[in-house]
């Protein structure tokens, strides 16, 4: 799960004193409306090849040796295609984070809509965040969004309330305690506390270089455990 982020304040960039004048902006060989204008599929295509630059790139080499006119060469669209869209370095970073925030949700409503039990739902929420939270890619961005964290106006070690993962988790636990499997309380503290164990713990740790986390048994093995102990903890009483 993507730290939260603010673009409240940024650094000076060094390699650009602003969004170049003129208009370069490359749709070559996409479709075209009747008016000339780029088609809406081409436009959503070009925003995804730019996202999916950046990406690559501040995962690769940080926030700070990454520039908006690398992305632009790399993505194969002019600076001021990237301004345009994007103002700054920061407002970039924030898009491409909000975008793959989008495609977690979109698996994490896949995995609710299966049936099953609400300790079932749980688990499978639980565990598909830990999964989520442990690819390459996700590891290499929250290490940059750590990094920068002044710059982004700071992070929170768990999601707020108000964030679309945590309403949905929330959810899940509200139904276990109505269901009698988890025990009365605050189930947004209930879910925070299960996220951490269950899913920010391990990413923190192998954020910092651990490498226990680094194959499926062992993830399963942790996450099972960790599972188990919170349950116990939150059983109702009898």
């Amino acid at each position: 799960m993507a730290p939260q982020q603010s673009a409240r304040r940024e650094r000076k960039e060094p390699e650009s004193s602003g969004p170049p004048s003129g208009n370069d902006e490359q749709f070559s060989g996409t479709e075209r409306t009747k008016g000339g204008r780029p088609s809406k599929l081409a436009v959503e295509e070009l925003n995804r090849r730019i996202l999916d630059t950046a990406a690559g790139l501040f995962a690769s080499q940080g926030f700070a040796a990454t520039s908006m006119e690398q992305v632009a060469a790399a993505c194969g669209a002019g600076k001021d295609t990237i301004y345009r869209r994007y103002p700054s370095k920061t407002a970039l970073f924030k898009a491409l984070m909000d975008g793959l925030q989008s495609e977690v949700l979109g698996e994490l409503d896949e995995i609710m809509s299966v049936g099953g039990t609400s300790s079932q739902r749980l688990r499978r929420f639980a565990r598909a965040l830990l999964t989520i939270n442990l690819r390459p890619q996700m590891i290499a961005l929250n290490r940059v969004a750590l990094a920068e964290a002044v710059t982004f106006g700071g992070m929170q070690a768990t999601p707020p309330p108000e964030d679309p993962i945590m309403i949905r988790f929330t959810a899940l636990v509200k139904q276990a305690q109505a269901d009698g499997a988890v025990a009365k309380g605050n189930p947004f503290f209930l879910a925070e506390q299960l996220l951490y164990a269950t899913s920010i713990k391990p990413l923190i740790s192998t954020m910092l270089g651990e490498n226990r986390f680094s194959d499926l048994a062992g993830q399963e093995r942790y996450f099972d455990h960790a599972l188990d102990l919170f349950l116990q903890g939150a059983a109702p009483r009898v």
